[in-house]
C-alpha cells in the first residue's frame, strides 16, 4: 500500500509541475511560478553536473588505486581537470591562462577528433560500397565525394562549379535534412512530455 501511495504522490507532483510550466507559457497568472520552477530545474541540473563530475573523479581515483591498466590516462584526466577548474575559479574563465588552455589544448584535441571522424567515415563508405551496393549507397558516396572535392583545394586544377555544388549540398539539402530531424526531435519530445504528464511513462521512478 505504501508503494502505491508513493507512486500516486510522484505522479501527481510530476503532472502538477508539468502543467504549471506548460500553462505558464499561455496564462500570465502562473507565469511567475513557471519561472521559479524553471530556475529550480536549472539549479538542480547544476547540482547533478557536480555529482556527475565527482562520480567521474571517484571512478578514475579507484582505477589509480587498484593500478588498473590505463590508469596513467586517469592521472592525466584528473590533473588536467583540477588545473583547468582551479584556473577557471581563481583567475576567471576569460583570463589569458584559461583561454590558452582552450585555444592550444581543447581546440587541437577537438580538431584531431574531427580528423579521425573523417577517416572513419571514409572507411565506412568503402565498407558500405563493398557490402551493400545500391542506388542510395551510390548517392551517399557521391555526395561525400562532391563535398570533399568541393572543399579541398586541388593543386593542379580548379573547378569553381564544384564549390557551387558543395554550397547547395551543405547549405540547402543538409540544412533541410537537419531541420527535418529537429522537427522530429521536437515532436518526439512533445509526445514524451505528454506521456509523462498523463502518467504513462514514469522515468522519475514512480
Amino acid at each position: 500500500m505504501t508503494l502505491r501511495l508513493k507512486n500516486v504522490f510522484l505522479v501527481s507532483i510530476t503532472i502538477a509541475f508539468g502543467l504549471i510550466v506548460l500553462l505558464g507559457y499561455f496564462t500570465p497568472a502562473v507565469a511567475g511560478l513557471r519561472v521559479v520552477l524553471l530556475r529550480w530545474a536549472v539549479i538542480m541540473t547544476g547540482v547533478l553536473l557536480w555529482v556527475g563530475a565527482w562520480n567521474l573523479g571517484m571512478v578514475h581515483v579507484h582505477k589509480i588505486q587498484i593500478r588498473q591498466p590505463g590508469s596513467f590516462y586517469s592521472i592525466i584526466l584528473l590533473f588536467s581537470g583540477v588545473v583547468t577548474f582551479g584556473l577557471g575559479m581563481v583567475l576567471g574563465p576569460t583570463n589569458s591562462a584559461a583561454r590558452w588552455i582552450f585555444d592550444y589544448i581543447q581546440v587541437p584535441v577537438e580538431s584531431s577528433l574531427m580528423a579521425i571522424l573523417a577517416v572513419v567515415l571514409a572507411y565506412a563508405c568503402a565498407r558500405l560500397l563493398n557490402r551493400r551496393l545500391n542506388f542510395f549507397t551510390i548517392i551517399f558516396v557521391g555526395t561525400v565525394v562532391l563535398v570533399i572535392v568541393g572543399t579541398i583545394s586541388l593543386p593542379v586544377i580548379d573547378l569553381p562549379f564544384l564549390h557551387g555544388i558543395r554550397d547547395v549540398i551543405t547549405q540547402v539539402l543538409a540544412v533541410g535534412g537537419a531541420r527535418g530531424i529537429l522537427l522530429g526531435v521536437g515532436l518526439g519530445t512533445i509526445a514524451t512530455g505528454l506521456r509523462i504528464l498523463m502518467g504513462s511513462d514514469r522515468p522519475y521512478g514512480g
